[in-house]
């Protein structure tokens, strides 16, 4: 646990962007943590997992601690299910793949997500009719002020639409540490009902899928559309996807006949925000190396040496020109710290 100085923070986000920290320390223990959250308690603190959704714009002056804390230990299984803790270091999709290995759904439409399994509540993750909430157990999270570790149920989490307490009322009070999860043992329960993960089955001719197929579905997906954070920087969908009232969406629907929709309630329907983006004319657009990406226009891209404040300029411009078109303001699911 050494403290350094003057670190590149550009193989620690997944855009890829190349920004300094005046202080930088590893931790990979809770009580390393917590001693750490203790000789800095009057300083603010920079909480670094697997930087997957995030947009960093500038240097970060306060210390930066990045969370290597790893581990998963099985809590409880009976005939039906396993439960376990997972530490909050571990990588999301590595394990998505030990729970398949083990043969345990849930996680499975979630295949691919870049990311820990820490940030994962603070997002309330979700993919192709699946989120994070649907095998979520609870979670522990140690106060950065007063050092105690309080237990999260489902419920004091107030999860939504890629959302939680952890982004709204609690923003940056907690460090998540540790996620419980209850997973199912075979028979599995399937969500294959996504029409796009049907048709890759179909595809494949598989007509009983297991949950490695619908994983493998949802990898092949999720591939063909999204580029990988390894080749060229990006952090996954960089807009939430809007949720309307149905009056609005019946509105856009007699100019927009091809707008497609999916049930929210009995009031609110869900649009995509990649369809709004593609039919502004903004799939593929580029300024210097800041950019939508040409096959998901939902991705924005670093090319190699966009700056944060060009790919932050870039969003903006997204947002104007679409809401020009649709009277639809996109709101970034990343986080962005500028």
């Amino acid at each position: 646990m050494d403290l350094q100085h003057n670190v590149s923070l550009k193989s620690y986000n997944t855009f890829g962007i190349d920004v300094n920290a005046t202080s930088f320390i590893s931790v990979t223990s809770e009580d390393e943590l917590i001693s750490v959250l203790k000789k800095n308690y009057a300083e603010t603190l920079f909480i670094l997992g697997g930087g997957s959704n995030m947009l960093l714009t500038e240097d970060i002056e306060d210390t930066v601690v990045h969370l290597n804390l790893l581990g998963k230990t099985i809590v409880s299984e009976d005939n039906t299910s396993m439960t376990i803790d997972v530490s909050a270091g571990e990588n999301w999709h590595q394990f998505v793949l030990w729970t398949l290995d083990k043969n345990l759904g849930g996680l499975e439409n979630l295949s691919l997500i870049p990311g820990n399994v820490g940030t994962s509540p603070i997002q309330n993750i979700g993919a192709y009719g699946v989120e994070l909430k649907d095998s979520f157990v609870s979670c522990d999270a140690i106060h950065k002020q007063t050092l105690v570790t309080k237990t999260f149920s489902k419920k004091d989490c107030e999860f939504g639409y890629r959302s939680s307490v952890f982004k709204t009322s609690l923003k940056g009070d907690y460090i998540i540490t540790k996620v419980r999860f209850k997973l199912n043992k075979a028979p599995h329960l399937l969500s294959t009902n996504y029409g796009i993960i049907e048709q890759e089955l179909e595809r494949n001719k598989i007509t009983e899928p297991t949950i490695q197929d619908v994983s493998n579905a949802v990898i092949a997906i999720r591939s063909s559309k999204l580029p990988n954070p390894n080749v060229l920087g990006n952090s996954g969908s960089f807009f939430k996807n809007p949720i309307i009232p149905i009056n609005t969406f019946k509105t856009l629907k007699a100019n927009h006949e091809h707008l497609p929709s999916y049930p929210v309630s009995e009031e609110f329907v869900k649009v995509p925000a990649g369809w709004l983006i593609d039919q502004s004319g903004l799939k593929g657009f580029r300024e210097g190396d800041a950019g939508v990406h040409k096959n998901q226009a939902l991705v924005l891209v670093n090319y190699g040496n966009a700056s944060g404040q060009d790919i932050l300029n870039l969003a903006k411009k997204v947002q104007d020109i679409v809401y020009q078109k649709f009277s639809i303001r996109l709101e970034p699911e990343v986080n962005i710290y500028n």
